[in-house]
């Protein structure tokens, strides 16, 4: 499984050369949709029910990667309805309990981690929300991380990729912690596939934060630095593990992707806890910024400014006013917003509609 774009590039064409030397028959989907929508998912899991495939290789980024989680799902699980395993309360988020078939994920960029995590996300068109299906059970059975696949990239999806990194890794530092999570499921089959930060999360994600600070810019200036190359393809994978265990919050629910990014430096002086400053102010340190005078009330206001000079110094747009957006559009993204509660409620405070409102409105400018 991949897409159109991919099928041309050596990651695609290398994998089509093994499978061939090695005499296996496969079937070849390539119209996946970057990000995917409940229809593209639709369309990849009524090609998969056709045939009775072993196994399943995805070649490409995380929407190709997502895409062949739901077709590996829906295809070993004919009868279930697009919406059963959909999170509520979009979906009736249903337990997986059908055994899937092996699957192989190839990452070709170092963004989504999506090689490593549970989790499938896609726009559900009806409601103009994103959503997802996030289970255990979808997991890829085997990651291939190979820095080689990532020298095709451009700048602005290197760039791109990145951030996604580092927002990743961010959102599963500052997730509500485990502890404060409530209340206990009674059966461990029915346990969220987001834990809440915790202490194992944190070691991946603070690894993959000091690798991104480290050789993000890199990897976008240098095309042929292979070391921030391969260095950046791992941060995915670690970030992707971190969160995938964590969780992630408000930023991952915003209802398009580069708009996500747009919004970022002002989240993170919006969701100011007492209780996490300290962490603020530990990412900042670790992200470049001098903390030595700093003040502990100030961490967020800190953190907002070391982000937002990570997005000039790449050329990231200017707000969301750059990409189209208006006043006018803020009531729409908030309605996309607010159902997502099964990451939401894992941001470090509450939201009311007034507040994101207030937080896309900051981030119609960023600069």
């Amino acid at each position: 499984m991949t897409d159109k774009n991919l099928c041309q590039l050596p990651p695609v064409k290398a994998v089509l050369n093994s499978l061939a030397k090695n005499r296996i028959t496969f079937q070849m989907y390539d119209d996946v949709r970057v990000e995917p929508t409940d229809q593209s998912f639709m369309d990849a899991i009524t090609f998969a029910k056709k045939e009775e495939f072993d196994a399943y290789v995805a070649v490409g980024g995380g929407s190709v990667i997502d895409t062949c989680k739901a077709a590996n799902l829906y295809a070993s699980s004919p009868e279930s309805d697009f919406l059963d395993y959909v999170n509520a309360p979009i979906g009736k988020g249903k337990s997986v309990t059908v055994p899937l078939k092996p699957f192989i994920a190839v990452p070709t960029t170092a963004g989504t981690g999506s090689e490593t995590t549970g989790i499938a996300i896609f726009d559900y068109k009806e409601l103009k929300v994103k959503t997802g299906i996030a289970s255990r059970a979808i997991k890829p059975t085997l990651g291939m991380i190979d820095p080689l696949h990532t020298l095709h990239m451009p700048e602005r999806v290197v760039a791109n990729g990145g951030f996604d990194v580092l927002c990743h890794a961010l959102e599963a530092y500052t997730a509500l912690p485990y502890k404060m999570r409530s209340p206990c499921p009674s059966n461990p089959i029915n346990r969220p596939a987001y834990q809440g930060s915790n202490p194992i999360s944190d070691v991946w994600a603070v690894h993959a934060l000091r690798i991104v600070a480290k050789y993000l810019k890199r990897a976008v200036r240098m095309p042929d630095d292979h070391e921030a190359r391969a260095n950046m393809h791992l941060a995915s994978a670690f970030a992707g593990i971190g969160f995938g265990n964590a969780g992630v919050h408000l930023w991952t629910v915003i209802p398009h992707l580069l708009s996500n990014l747009l919004i970022y430096s002002n989240l993170y002086y919006y969701i100011i806890l007492t209780n996490i400053l300290s962490n603020h102010l530990r990412l900042c340190l670790i992200l470049g910024a001098d903390i030595r005078t700093a003040k502990i009330k100030d961490a967020g206001l800190i953190l907002a400014d070391t982000l937002r000079k990570f997005l000039f110094d790449l050329n990231v747009d200017d707000g969301l006013a750059a990409i189209g957006y208006s006043k006018a559009d803020i009531p729409a993204l908030v309605k996309g917003t607010l159902p997502q509660e099964r990451v939401t409620k894992l941001a470090p405070r509450p939201q009311t509609e007034e507040e994101l409102s207030a937080l896309f409105e900051a981030s119609m400018k960023l600069y």
